[in-house]
């Protein structure tokens, strides 16, 4: 069956004004069809194109833009249609609601008089059936017919938007476009207008689609999701797919902004600004952490990458970063009997994301962090890292590997070291850089982690830092080879309350601007929730659940796991305002 709409490769050019040739490409080569009875949300970042695309499908774009590509309506071509034939078909097989209701209304007529016209113009009928109508559209909308003779800034935010709803209804469209029509809103009044179009789809039939950058506001709406960048498709597939295993890093940065995806989480957006102009390769290149130098050069084209998802990504989205399976160690205790320690786990993670790996004392987490940092020989299971099996191989002794840092900040770093001399000793013993070029690195490591790169302080010896400041410093000694993958492993259990929080808030945005991932063992279910994208659950040596934080923290599916979230939230719910 044909679909409703159909976009073929559809850019559109911003011609700039006083300088011949000059252009700007707000949307490039968007392709999508819309079936009957679809919801479809586009979300993005500001700047992405949403309103733009809008604005083509409507074709209500000014006269400065340039438009190629095909927009097929019901089986005809909307772009080599009149005006006078596309003036015809708006409103009445197809209709926009836009974003700011006070300059889309017109302040100076009653709202009766706004809602009559379209309807006047393209149904051709009499004004008081226009009037009938119109009551009933703003029932339909859940507003009394009284506010048909106010004029709209006599209207609340949410009463006007209902308003331009019922007015795009007026003509009884089969598609309706809507452009970040809760973005003003309060909470309330965004649970309202999400129940109205969810009726008017389920009632009606209504085929929509919703442009917002709120993805929670779509999320519960929408059956797929385009997610927009630069004017590009990034990612399209299944809405509640993507959200719960996104599979382009822009799409990840995007939910992982997003209020109410992971409840307890603390909010940290994309690092870095979308391009202003052009760019030869990828667009999200400067921003990405997975990028390879074909991104600089190459721009991908929206692949399928499954039967349900595309994505446009040189290395096909998200990868794999680290891949362990057959995880197994065990101890020799003094009776001669055998504890495992560690017993057939099997995990990955991927570029950029954060695991937390949450268990009692004694459940082998920590074991499992050295293993996983190849500390701990080669014969313990299959360990991949960036698709090259590790088992016995030094990856932390070289740029972009793996490193680890320790739960007690007194033994990770040495007394008798001076800070210069415990930051810069790994590339000390890798022979990395000239020495005056260590010293430097040093100073730029020490400034990532809040320290101070003066001469006192290097030359401070570590066995007179406090606790805070020794942990900072195996930090900085860590990030200074740039890892691809940092083990965190109880970096926080032997602080104080205050600067524990200061250390793991100052990790946690390290890890987003720079990007690596991080495997966060800790035994603080709380914790957890605050900087992980998942979190594994780890009992007597073996991970027993493991899925997105949102997901572990309201429906556990072990019994162990439900104990530990019940004696934690239990407890939350003791302290007074939580």
């Amino acid at each position: 069956m044909m679909p409703l709409l159909q976009i073929n490769d559809l850019s559109i050019d911003y011609l700039s004004e006083g300088t011949a040739g000059r252009s700007f490409r707000a949307v490039d080569g968007i392709s999508f069809a819309l079936e009957k009875g679809e919801m479809l949300a586009v979300v993005g970042e500001s700047g992405s194109g949403k309103t733009t695309l809008a604005l083509g499908i409507m074709r209500l774009l000014p006269e400065n833009a340039r438009v190629t590509g095909s927009i097929i309506l019901k089986g005809r071509d909307f772009n080599s249609m009149s005006e006078e034939e596309k003036d015809q078909i708006r409103w009445k097989e197809i209709a926009v609601v836009f974003q700011n209701s006070l300059e889309v209304l017109n302040p100076v007529m009653r709202m009766e008089d706004q809602i009559c016209e379209p309807m006047i113009k393209h149904l051709h009928i009499e004004k008081d059936e226009a009037k009938k109508r119109g009551s009933e559209l703003f029932r339909l909308v859940d507003l009394d017919p009284v506010w048909l003779k106010a004029y709209p800034h006599q209207l609340s935010g949410g009463m006007r938007q209902r308003a331009l709803i019922a007015m795009a209804l007026s003509c009884q469209p089969e598609i309706l476009i809507l452009d970040e029509v809760t973005s003003a809103l309060d909470a309330f009044t965004k649970a309202k207008i999400a129940d109205l179009l969810r009726r008017l789809q389920r009632d009606f039939g209504y085929s929509m689609i919703l442009i917002s950058h709120d993805i929670s506001f779509l999320s519960s709406l929408t059956n797929r999701m385009m997610v927009m960048y630069a004017g590009r498709a990034m990612e399209r597939g299944d809405t509640d797919k993507m959200i719960d295993h996104p599979l382009h890093p822009y799409t990840r940065g995007l939910i992982n902004s997003t209020p109410g995806i992971f409840l307890y989480r603390d909010l940290w957006g994309i690092p870095g600004e979308a391009p202003s102009g052009a760019v030869p390769g990828c667009p999200f290149y400067s921003r990405c952490t997975q990028r390879v130098d074909l991104c600089m050069s190459s721009s991908p084209a929206l692949q399928p990458v499954n039967s349900e998802r595309e994505v446009a990504c040189h290395l096909g989205g998200v990868v794999t970063l680290l891949s362990a399976s057959g995880m197994n160690y065990c101890y020799r205790l003094p009776d001669g009997g055998v504890l495992d320690a560690v017993k057939d786990v099997c995990l990955d993670i991927s570029e950029g994301e954060v695991l937390a790996i949450v268990g009692q004392t004694g459940s082998g987490k920590s074991t499992l962090a050295h293993m996983l940092a190849g500390v701990m020989g080669s014969g313990v299971g299959e360990i991949y890292f960036k698709g090259n099996r590790m088992n016995g191989k030094g990856y932390g002794s070289q740029y972009g590997g793996i490193q680890i840092v320790f739960q007690d900040p007194v033994n990770a770093t040495s007394s008798r070291f001076t800070v210069l001399d415990a930051v810069k000793e790994p590339l000390d013993i890798n022979h990395l850089q000239r020495p005056e070029e260590r010293v430097e690195l040093v100073k730029a490591a020490l400034a990532s982690v809040g320290l101070s790169s003066s001469e006192q302080f290097l030359n401070q010896y570590c066995g007179r830092l406090s606790g805070g400041q020794r942990q900072r410093v195996a930090l900085a000694r860590a990030l200074i080879m740039k890892p691809k993958l940092l083990i965190a492993d109880e970096i926080t259990s032997s602080l104080d309350v205050s600067t524990a929080a200061n250390v793991l808030r100052m990790l946690k945005g390290l890890q987003n601007s720079q990007g690596f991932a991080m495997i966060y063992i800790t035994h603080d279910l709380m914790v957890a929730l605050k900087v992980a994208d998942r979190i594994a659950i780890m009992e007597r040596g073996r991970i027993i659940e493991i899925g997105n934080s949102h997901q572990v923290i309201l429906h556990p599916q072990e019994e162990a796991t439900r104990k530990l979230v019940e004696t934690k939230m239990n407890r939350e719910e003791l302290i007074p305002g939580g």
